[in-house]
């Protein structure tokens, strides 16, 4: 009977550990399948979805919550200027400057110098020159002005062409005839009333007389 017993025992026990096997092996292959199927992905959205929807509702509040208040400003102290002590007394309250004190001090400008030129001397009449022959053949007629140089007497020491006539014989006989000693003789010319030598113009004109 033992032997038996055995004998029926065995099988049994083999069968059950095959269910078991078989078992194990569908429900691998039904998790795989769940997972190629996107039954997993459902499942951890039905996870996550809660916690996403959390985070993003806070976000949410933190933005639509007012910003802090800005933070108290306090004005500095006011900037103390010290003024400096002034002594208000009579004496220097009667001191007065006179804007025209150095106008009144200041000299006066000098006057400008009265100047008068030579003049010829009723007495003493200027000669005319002598007309030069050839120039009278030639017709050469015309006036030079002379720049005489005079002196304080009232002679003349210098003379030269100013503006030619035309002609230079008329021109050299008008100097040297200014020239000669004794011949020409002027006013002498005053700065502010006393003789002084200065020079002037003098105009001689050769006309031939018909």
């Amino acid at each position: 009977m033992d032997d038996l017993g055995r004998r029926y025992s065995a099988p049994q026990t083999n069968n059950r550990r095959a269910i078991g096997f078989v078992v194990v092996v569908i429900l691998h292959i039904g998790f795989f399948y769940a997972l190629t199927s996107g039954l997993a992905k459902t499942l951890v959205d039905k996870i996550t979805g809660p916690l996403e929807t959390r985070v993003i509702e806070e976000i949410k509040a933190e933005a639509e919550a007012p910003p802090p208040p800005p933070p108290k400003f306090q004005a500095p102290p006011p900037v103390f200027v010290d003024m400096p002590a002034v002594d208000f007394n009579e004496t220097a309250t009667s001191q007065t400057i006179d804007p025209n004190a150095q106008a009144k001090a200041a000299p006066p400008p000098p006057k400008a110098d009265i100047t008068v030129p030579p003049k010829q001397n009723p007495r003493s009449p200027i000669t005319q020159p002598e007309y030069p022959t050839l120039s009278r053949r030639l017709g050469e007629e015309g006036a030079v002005i002379l720049l005489l140089a005079v002196n304080e007497e009232g002679r003349v020491i210098e003379a030269k062409v100013d503006t030619t006539s035309g002609f230079e014989r008329l021109d050299e006989t008008a100097v040297k005839e200014a020239l000669r000693p004794r011949n020409w003789k002027f006013i002498p010319g005053t700065v502010n009333g006393k003789p002084a030598s200065m020079s002037f113009k003098f105009r001689v004109v050769f006309k031939i007389e018909k």
